[in-house]
């Protein structure tokens, strides 16, 4: 059993229900991960990710080996067939074979580059060790996703899910740096698995893939988007047809106080990190309207979740 992508869950309704039992009681399956490594690689930076599923493995008592691709380890060389005559010292096939004789899971971050959208598309790092790994292989953000943070997500809306059919707006907003499309992406599939109103609100051009968001509603009013909604998301994306390009940074994006009157009183979230007043003022997300801390909390239980299941699939 992998964890790549949110559309692994069979069940979204039935993993959440499992996630919050779990919070309740943490440590319940504490032996389950006897004896059992889970090895983190990183080749790219983290800071919830790495401390939620780093927590989770110790929960379920597995011990954990963390390894940053930035600073640490060889420089890897994913094509197969490659003439190794440059920059790269060691080949996938080796890597994952050899990590594999040393962790009973592999856990793996790789972001987009943001420069070779076929490249991003064919998630060629995640993909690799899933070729050539022996052992389940977790997502902790890839090129274009990040399954993790959408599960959290589900949990941390089913925690706060009203009694009606909810409103969820996932709105873009202005960055100073070009971001990819993974988290997004990832919270647009999930939402795909809700019964709920989903709207998506971005500047016109900013579309994502279309192959993900299918058929999922898109409201280039912002204001409009935020009418009666109970959830709003905010995330920056870079664009996707001008691939990786800052084509908009319009501040009228940045989600502020007078936006959210626009709402039903709506929860908001993110992420994290968050660009203060640049997406979301400080009188927003200081607010007793913001759950993004919950939202972060939620990440070692979304993790847990996954690892358990991984765990109990291999008994």
């Amino acid at each position: 059993m992998n964890y790549i992508s949110i559309q692994n869950i069979d069940s979204l309704d039935k993993w959440v229900k499992q996630a919050l039992k779990i919070k309740k009681k943490p440590l319940k399956n504490k032996k389950l991960g006897k004896n059992k490594t889970l090895g983190m690689l990183f080749f790219n930076s983290s800071l919830r990710t790495r401390l939620s599923t780093q927590k989770a493995a110790l929960n379920l008592g597995m011990n954990v080996m963390v390894m940053n691709f930035t600073s640490e380890g060889w420089t890897l060389e994913f094509e197969d067939g490659a003439i190794m005559n440059s920059g790269a010292s060691e080949h996938i096939k080796e890597a994952a074979a050899v990590v594999s004789q040393y962790c009973d899971i592999i856990a793996i971050r790789a972001f987009a580059g943001l420069v070779d959208k076929e490249k991003d598309n064919a998630e060629t790092v995640l993909m690799g060790f899933l070729k050539y790994a022996t052992v389940p292989v977790v997502n902790m953000e890839s090129a274009t996703g990040h399954p993790l943070q959408s599960l959290a997500d589900a949990i941390t809306m089913a925690e706060h899910k009203p009694k009606h059919r909810p409103k969820v707006v996932l709105t873009w907003a202005p960055h100073p740096k070009a971001l990819p499309q993974a988290v997004p992406n990832s919270f647009v599939e999930m939402m795909q698995l809700q019964d709920a109103d989903f709207v998506i609100t971005h500047p016109e051009g900013y579309e994502l893939n279309p192959e993900i968001t299918k058929d999922s509603k898109i409201e280039y009013d912002q204001d409009k988007a935020f009418e009666n909604a109970d959830f709003i998301y905010a995330k920056n994306w870079s664009n996707y047809k001008e691939y990786g390009q800052i084509t908009n940074s319009d501040p009228n994006w940045t989600v502020t106080a007078d936006k959210m009157k626009l709402t039903n009183n709506a929860k908001f979230m993110h992420c994290l990190p968050v660009r203060r007043n640049v997406i979301v003022t400080d009188e927003v997300i200081d607010s007793e309207n913001s759950i993004v801390i919950e939202q972060a909390n939620n990440r070692t239980y979304s993790a847990q979740l996954v690892l358990q299941k991984i765990l109990e699939n291999g008994k």
